[in-house]
């Protein structure tokens, strides 16, 4: 099945790109969450008509990403946790903690965009990326040191 999209989806593409998806997808999940649309005639026409605003807004939202990637790039997040032999953290810093830490110094940010490979199982310093906009991804310096020291 043909469809246009409302919406930026990650896996599939941006809006007003049109895409072959299947059926059930498109039925049950993208046209119902208003994510998408059936690529007829006249959604088409709709879509071409409303490209030039959908551009203006790409090309906003891309560069608001690039001034939130400059100063995320300056950002150094220390996290403190509590540590056992050999250096080794009792718990793990996962994305859920840096969005803590990261809200708690004023920057919200969804813990989905923070692409960490895995959680963060030692001290140190760690080079965490983050996905503000499909083509612009800013790393943030995170830095795990003992709870004592804090």
């Amino acid at each position: 099945m043909k469809i246009i999209l409302k919406q930026d989806v990650d896996s599939l593409g941006m809006v007003g790109q049109t895409f072959e998806v299947k059926e059930g997808y498109a039925r049950n999940y993208l046209i119902p969450k208003g994510i998408a649309l059936e690529a007829t005639k006249q959604n088409i026409r709709l879509m071409e008509s409303q490209k030039k605003s959908i551009e203006e807004k790409r090309l906003k939202a891309k560069d608001e990403a690039e001034k939130a990637k400059q100063s995320l790039s300056e950002l150094v997040l220390t996290i403190a946790q509590k540590v056992g032999e050999e250096d080794k953290l009792y718990g793990s810093v996962t994305s859920m903690d840096i969005a803590d830490h990261l809200e708690k110094k004023g920057v919200a940010l969804d813990r989905k965009r923070i692409k960490l490979d895995r959680p963060i199982k030692t001290l140190g310093e760690f080079m965490v990326p983050v996905k503000l906009h499909p083509e612009v991804t800013a790393t943030i310096k995170v830095v795990v040191v003992p709870l004592e020291t804090a």
